[in-house]
């Protein structure tokens, strides 16, 4: 018996991952080169080690669960019944919309959407859309989207990609921030100034 909740996740990760792969290739095929895809810079690099295997286990471990594998990707028996089921259900449904959420960012970027820093290239700065309020809305509704995986397989290795995860998008976004505000001075600054990191800035 399948647990339909975490193959209903499955699904939806290889929906977002796929289009990621999909774009990365466009990349490739227009430009020839990796640059943009593949980090260049050294800390990006470092990171890329972390990244894929959680991407990786991100996708694994819902269709371990949804195949009620044995071991430590193994559901606990109290999240398929009663309440606990209802949340998971939701947890997708919230998935689900993270994702149509992204695919509207990454189509506000267009040609200028990259998985990398691309030293010694001027990017284009958007900031509006998605990107109005929130410097990096993709990374916000990634931290959502891991959580709501978290709801929907709550085990010890989904906490733990979880846990790095978040490091990661931390240490990338003000990574980002810096390079950009290296790149575009006085405008990205006002721009951080108004914007917030992952979430809209709290009326004051």
């Amino acid at each position: 018996m399948y647990d339909l909740p975490a193959l209903s996740l499955f699904v939806v990760m290889l929906a977002y991952w796929g289009r990621v792969a999909a774009m990365s290739w466009r990349i490739r095929r227009r430009t020839r080169t990796l640059s943009g895809v593949v980090p260049e810079q050294s800390l990006e690099r470092f990171l890329w080690w972390f990244f894929v295997p959680v991407v990786a286990l991100w996708i694994v471990l819902p269709l371990l669960a949804g195949t009620r594998a044995g071991g430590s990707a193994a559901l606990p028996a109290i999240v398929r019944e009663g309440a606990w089921l209802a949340l998971r259900w939701c947890a997708v449904a919230v998935a689900a919309g993270l994702l149509v959420a992204t695919i509207r960012c990454w189509k506000r970027m267009g040609r200028h959407w990259k998985m990398a820093v691309t030293p010694g290239e001027r990017q284009v700065l958007i900031t509006d859309g998605p990107f109005a309020r929130v410097r990096h809305p993709i990374y916000g509704y990634q931290v959502l989207l891991m959580l709501a995986s978290l709801a929907v397989v709550p085990t010890l290795p989904m906490l733990a990609i979880a846990a790095v995860h978040l490091a990661l998008m931390l240490t990338k976004a003000r990574n980002e921030e810096a390079y950009l505000l290296g790149v575009h001075g006085d405008a990205y600054a006002a721009y951080m100034a108004r914007t917030g990191r992952f979430f809209p800035k709290s009326p004051r």
